[in-house]
């Protein structure tokens, strides 16, 4: 036992030598890019950086600097920008008409919900915005006026964005001395206590100084400002008024005094590097030698052959090989990124604090090279006993999934369509990428997607309902749900597959089908119940939280709760159809049936609705007969037949037509007709109507339940009526057909 835990021992020691031998290498190799091997943190690209943000803030805060006020008396404004401004958006035709498109809609929306305040808000910003257009293309002093505002604005945020930079420029004026010449001007910049050059070596000296430079020197040439801005984003403002010092040269001396604080970031960033090139040297010395003694090491034990243990290769050789060589290929990856990392340099200032972060960082190293090491050695085996055995590929993944599209293809017919489909879809997808690339694409693109892409949509869509078709009906077969017989489409495949469910099907009862028809249904009316339900549920839930927010004012309060109540009744009425249309197909109903004189119930219905018929932009003409035409009937069921079609009318009728509607007794039987012109495209499969929850607005912008047909008809076949629809065009036509009474 104690042979074992002293061999573990032993090969972790040398996994950690080994493993801090090759960082400290590779460390050495890529230094060039951390300047640790530079004499003094002064030499480093880090310190240049420096420099260049303190020329920055110089030429920000003394260079170019103006007050404020003067820049603004300083402001210009040019014909061209003018024009510019003018005719920025178009000309004043194009301007108007954008404006108002941006509004009507605003506005249309705010007359459909009857709130003509918020309308007349809308309409008095459109003309507001017109009217100021309409000074741009009358007045280049209204123009001009607003320019000159808007780089007044421009030049109140500079200076703004600039004073939050004079914390840090302080900053770097408490760590370096500078004296700096115009050598055009001879304008001199300091921060010394006189601007004589003759001061400049009284106070810029090495006695004094820890880092002096000089411009110019042998191999340092003029200073130039030519630097990027401290603040962008405000060039065109600024252009005409900032000083032109900036491109000129300078002579003069910059340096860092002894005196400096250590809290100074200066100081800071110079211990730090201190400390750090005094840890690289030791890390890459000490990694030099622990490389030699692994080597050495290894050699004379053979240690390497004891790194892999036995254990864990039988677990290892279940992984597919593919996956093994990936794994294999992530660990040594993300070993070599570790390994190469010198980041963690940078993680403290603090001497010990980077010793601590080494530590942690050797262990880490140490586990993914020990991992990736022991990967290497079980492939090795792996791939050594790969030729006498064939059968290792099957278990790759890369194998797996050939023999999926292998399998796709076993019908090669439909293997081929859907492929075909595949690039279809894949090269119009990469085909809208490029028209944003390159918009020329599209004069192509267009043809072709309303061509191949649209018809292949259509015919995707068709199969894939056709497929659901089948498989809801396999669904329901193996379920005991039998319903009607599928349509054999076509010879594919699903056709075949329709066909043999179908012959699966028959000889089963009649009752077992009605039972699972009532199944269907129920889960039906649930999922239609929860759409029409859930959207006034929303908006109340919705408005009601917006009214416990102490800030509305009376208006808003009172728009909320408006909206609350109406749907309110909305939901009302969806529950009351809903319960109604429950009742019909339950059949838990009785009908109190009486002699009844339909043209009488009919007058009744029409006049129940007359202001909303004298409110809508549709004439109704209706023919009664000279005589009453009774019937035995629920005149309470009948009458909400009646007043469910006329409000049909009402809601779907296109405006400025006629609607006629007509009683009239024909061989021993009434015959009431609703006949419309509907202002909604209308499907030729009018029994789609007569489901729970059809409109005929599909949007369903309307406020109907979508049960009133439903309801129709369902009181109509318990008077044992008909109730049927004719659809020709756009001419909507209601028949009922109803007993008479007998004499």
């Amino acid at each position: 036992m104690d042979t074992k835990w002293k061999s573990r021992i032993a090969i972790v020691t040398w996994f950690i030598l080994l493993t801090f031998g090759i960082s400290g290498v590779l460390t050495a190799l890529v230094n060039d890019e951390n300047d640790y091997m530079k004499q003094s943190y002064f030499n480093t690209s880090q310190f240049e950086d420096t420099l260049g943000q303190l020329f920055m803030y110089i030429n920000a805060f003394e260079i170019s600097y103006e007050e404020k006020a003067e820049l603004k008396k300083s402001i210009t404004v040019s014909d061209e920008e003018i024009e510019e401004y003018r005719f920025r958006y178009g000309d004043l035709t194009e301007q108007i008409t954008s404006i108002e498109q941006q509004y009507q809609s605003r506005i249309d929306e705010a007359q459909a919900n009857e709130d003509q305040k918020v309308a007349d808000i809308y309409i008095k910003e459109r003309d507001k915005k017109i009217e100021d257009i309409t000074k741009n293309f009358e007045s280049d002093e209204y123009i001009k006026e607003k320019i000159v505002k808007e780089k007044e604005q421009k030049i109140d945020e500079y200076y703004k964005e600039l004073e939050g930079y004079r914390h840090e420029y302080e900053k770097y004026k408490e760590a370096f001395v500078y004296y700096l010449k115009n050598t055009t001007t001879g304008e001199v910049y300091t921060n010394l206590p006189s601007k004589e050059s003759k001061s400049v070596e009284t106070y810029i000296n090495n006695d004094k100084m820890i880092f002096i430079q000089s411009y110019p020197t042998k191999n340092q040439s003029y200073l130039s400002m030519r630097e990027q801005p401290l603040i962008s984003g405000y060039e065109e403002v600024m252009l005409n008024n900032l000083n032109n010092d900036s491109n000129a040269l300078y002579e003069g001396k910059i340096g860092i005094s002894n005196d400096t604080p250590n809290s100074n970031f200066i100081m800071v960033d110079y211990y730090t590097y201190d400390n750090q090139q005094k840890v690289f040297w030791v890390y890459t010395i000490a990694s030099v030698i622990a490389l030699i003694v692994s080597i050495i090491i290894g050699k004379k034990t053979k240690i390497f052959k004891r790194t892999a243990p036995k254990m864990w290769e039988g677990i290892y050789n279940k992984i597919p090989i593919d996956v093994a060589m990936l794994l294999f290929g992530i660990t040594a990856i993300i070993t070599m990124v570790i390994i190469v990392d010198q980041s963690y340099l940078g993680y403290s200032y603090q001497l010990m604090g980077i010793l601590e972060i080494i530590f942690y960082q050797l262990i880490l190293m140490t586990i993914f090279f020990a991992l990736t090491v022991i990967q290497g050695i079980y492939l090795y085996s792996r791939f050594k006993a790969l030729h006498p055995d064939k059968d290792v590929w099957k278990s790759t993944l890369f194998f797996q999934f050939f023999k999926m599209i292998s399998n796709a293809f076993l019908n090669r017919r439909i293997g081929t369509q859907v492929f075909l489909l595949l690039a279809i879809v894949f090269s119009f997808g990469a085909g809208s990428i490029l028209i944003f690339v390159e918009p020329v694409f599209l004069l192509g693109y267009v043809p072709a997607f309303f061509l191949v892409a649209v018809p292949i949509f259509i015919l995707i869509i068709k199969r894939t309902g056709y497929f659901n078709e089948i498989s809801n009906n396999a669904h329901a077969l193996a379920n005991g749900d039998f319903q009607p017989d599928l349509k054999v489409v076509g010879r594919s495949v699903f056709a075949r597959l329709a066909e043999d469910i179908n012959t699966m099907k028959r000889g089963v009862k009649t009752s077992q089908k009605a039972q699972a028809k009532s199944e269907r249904l129920k889960t039906e009316l649930i999922t239609n119940v929860s759409h029409d339900l859930r959207t006034p549920l929303t908006s109340i839930i919705t408005y009601s939280e917006l009214l416990k927010n102490q800030k509305l004012t009376e208006d808003e309060r009172k728009m909320y709760i408006e909206i609350i109540d109406r749907k309110s009744k909305r939901l009302k009425v969806l529950i009351d159809d809903l319960f109604e249309a429950s009742k019909m197909a339950s059949g838990n109903i009785e009908l109190v049936k009486e002699k009844i004189d339909l043209v009488q119930l009919l007058q009744q219905a029409l006049a129940e609705s007359n202001e909303a018929i004298q409110a809508s932009r549709v004439q109704f003409r209706v023919v009664n007969p000279d005589n009453p035409v009774y019937a035995f009937v629920d005149g309470q069921k009948l009458w909400r037949v009646f007043d469910n079609l006329i409000g049909n009318i009402l809601k779907y009728s296109l405006e400025h037509t006629r609607a006629y509607i007509t009683i009239s007794a024909v061989n021993g039987e009434a015959m009431i007709t609703f006949k419309n012109i509907s202002k909604y495209e209308l499907n030729d499969d009018v029994n789609e109507l007569f489901e729970r929850f059809k409109r005929g607005d599909k949007s369903r912008h309307t406020e109907g339940s979508g049960l009133g047909l439903a309801i129709a008809k369902s009181i109509i076949d318990l008077h044992e009526g008909s109730l049927d629809i004719n659809v020709d065009g756009d001419l909507f036509k209601v028949t009922i057909v109803l007993g008479l009474m007998q004499e």
